[in-house]
């Protein structure tokens, strides 16, 4: 197997005198970077916003709700990080094939609209393996899709292995810093240009939680193994999973060979996993072709939930040489980084993310009171709003609700609005 089963020597991070200066820098980018009051209100903003047309473009012959997924209620998202949202129908006929074209319209008749809270622009319906609607509202880019059942539950699933871990979010925190790096330093992410999706960098950071998390404290530890461990994975031979590496020889029958973190446990057992996986796993119905099998590719990560959907199908076959050669390059480079002391590691360290510090967050919008009031449509309730992780985890009926509508699985349905709430 891949010299990255075999364990990894302790971080760099942990043995150098120069841990506390790197360390200090590292949490004030965190603090800059990572979401605020201020962005988080401001999105919320623009998802009741874009919500509040959504209704109004169905509400005449359906029933439909949409709810945020993806990193702002994970609240793992970059500055300049979008908003995922999805369209769920409960009544009507089926608005799968037109949903886009009908929603488009009101969109863009919006951008006319002087009198609109929010500026709406860039309307476009990309025709993608799940079609999206893509539009920018306020400056900020808004994916809209189609009863994504998986993004509820990906999102779900992702929250409570943050709660599992714990250490003030390590997990969470853990991720902002390895997009960041990954965007802003390496320019990898970004599945519509034929690179990693972020679902695909999540699961790439759980692994390295999964089999190293006794040796990682901070963000920094866990994004030095994140490098040095996968710029050594042998990519053209296994696929990525939680539980270990799997010979893409296997498939479609995959065996995970065993990886040898010598007397430590996985933070995720297999008696664990299998407990996620009946919580959140999305239970899609089986179509005519039966069920779909995973498709191997030039990066292969298998997702956790369905593991039939390989994570790292957007991945070019030029994006997958410059993805390993920039994992190697941060690898080397982190690890001369955490060999410096005073001075010079401060300087190392801010040049090794020089592009995220340069990262400014949009100024925050004008309060409530200056800005023009939105009023809401009179068939829905004044505070009923947007999905979306509340910190406390509260259930809310109406996720229950409309997840249960779709899936029509209650244990699915109960583990999502476990962790789903409602806007405050």
């Amino acid at each position: 197997m891949a010299s990255s089963a075999s364990p990894e020597p302790k971080d760099a991070a942990a043995t150098t005198s120069g841990t506390a200066v790197i360390d200090a820098r590292v949490e004030a980018l965190l603090k800059g970077i990572k979401p605020a009051q201020a962005s988080e209100h401001r999105r919320h903003q623009v998802a009741q916003f874009v919500r509040s047309l959504i209704i109004r473009c169905f509400h005449r012959d359906h029933e439909v709700e949409a709810f945020m997924f993806g990193s702002v209620p994970l609240k793992t998202y970059l500055p300049d990080g979008d908003i995922d949202l999805s369209v769920f129908q409960s009544k009507g006929s089926s608005l799968r094939d037109t949903w886009a074209n009908r929603l488009a319209a009101v969109l863009e008749d919006e951008q006319h609209n002087q009198h609109a809270p929010l500026r709406v622009r860039d309307v476009q319906v990309i025709h993608a393996e799940v079609k999206l609607l893509k539009c920018l509202v306020d400056n900020i880019v808004v994916d809209i899709s189609f009863e994504t059942l998986g993004g509820l539950c990906t999102v779900t699933f992702l929250e409570s292995i943050d709660r599992r871990i714990g250490r003030g979010h390590l997990f969470k925190r853990s991720i902002i810093l390895v997009k960041a790096w990954c965007y802003y330093e390496s320019r990898l992410l970004g599945a519509h240009h034929g690179l990693i999706s972020t679902y695909a960098l999540e699961t790439m950071v759980l692994y390295i939680f999964n089999m190293y998390h006794e040796e990682l404290a901070s963000p920094l530890q866990v994004l030095h193994k994140f490098l040095v461990v996968l710029s050594k994975f042998d990519w053209e031979c296994y696929c990525l999973s939680l539980q270990g590496p799997i010979p893409l020889a296997t498939f479609p029958n995959p065996k995970v060979e065993p990886v040898d973190i010598g007397d430590h446990q996985p933070l995720l057992h297999d008696d664990y996993m299998r407990h996620l996986l009946d919580k959140f796993s999305p239970q899609y119905p089986v179509g005519p072709g039966g069920l779909r099998t995973f498709a191997v590719k030039h990066l292969n990560i298998m997702d956790p939930l369905l593991p039939s959907n390989n994570l790292g199908r957007s991945v070019s076959r030029a994006s997958f040489a410059r993805i390993r050669k920039a994992l190697g390059h941060g690898a080397v480079t982190l690890a001369e980084v955490l060999q410096k002391d005073g001075e010079e590691a401060r300087l190392g360290i801010d040049h090794f993310f020089r592009n995220t510090w340069n990262v400014q967050r949009t100024q925050p919008p004008p309060p409530p009171e200056q800005r023009p009031r939105q009023q809401p449509h009179p068939q829905q309730h004044p505070q009923q709003a947007v999905g979306i992780i509340s910190g406390d985890g509260h259930p809310t009926t109406t996720v229950r609700t409309w997840v249960g509508r779709i899936c029509g699985d209650g244990n699915t349905a109960a583990a999502v609005s476990a962790s789903v709430g409602p806007i405050s």
